[in-house]
């Protein structure tokens, strides 16, 4: 299973593909795509800067003035670092966006990979949204026994808890296998298959720390 630092380097990589950075944007927009997932904090955001690159993957520069980049003006009397990704850095974003084993079918590798679908081949795509059906699937299962099991031996409360995981999990595996239909489907136009994903992702309440 990926590591959740490892996680988080990928999604970094993946943000400075649309074109350099200085670390305030980079989080805003970190936080957008992935705040229901992950509320993510500088305290994570900038060690995982300094590790992808000290592998080369990005780079740093100092600058006091505005450059080329969706960072807003600057001022001069105060430097900021502009992130950019380097040619290793897009090598390695293009292979883990295309990684479809276990660990792009959990919660937080799903949700980071469904994040970047648009960079990610057609194959990789169906094979990361059957592994998460597969996935949801198993815990639909888990959660109908441990409810049949259980149901005489906990409050209503609790019960009222089994019962809401179950419906999010089922409601997802629906979801799932709508998206899997729409990227099977060889008449569905891409443009479509944007406003499916829009109007019908799930709502997610996982926080994860």
């Amino acid at each position: 299973m990926a590591r959740r630092a490892d996680i988080l380097e990928y999604a970094i990589l993946g943000m400075l593909g649309d074109g350099p950075l200085h670390g305030y944007e980079l989080r805003k927009r970190l936080a957008i795509v992935l705040g229901p997932f992950r509320p993510l904090s500088y305290g994570s955001l900038y060690p995982a800067l300094h590790r992808i690159s000290a592998r080369g993957l990005i780079t740093g520069a100092e600058v006091t003035a505005a450059i080329e980049t969706a960072a807003p003006p600057m001022s001069a009397r105060r430097a900021r670092v502009v992130y950019a990704l380097t040619a290793d850095g897009k090598e390695a974003f293009a292979a883990w966006v295309n990684e479809t084993g276990p660990e792009a079918w959990d919660d937080e590798g799903f949700a980071t990979h469904l994040a970047f679908f648009s960079r990610t081949e057609v194959r990789a795509r169906v094979r990361i949204l059957h592994g998460r059906r597969s996935r949801l699937e198993e815990r639909v299962a888990l959660l109908r026994e441990s409810m049949t099991r259980s149901r005489e031996r906990v409050d209503a409360y609790t019960l009222q808890l089994q019962k809401h995981g179950l419906e999010s999990a089922e409601r997802e595996v629906r979801w799932l296998s709508e998206l899997i239909e729409a990227e099977e489907s060889p008449t569905k136009a891409p443009a479509s298959l944007d406003t499916h994903l829009t109007k019908n992702e799930p709502t997610q309440n996982k926080e994860i720390q």
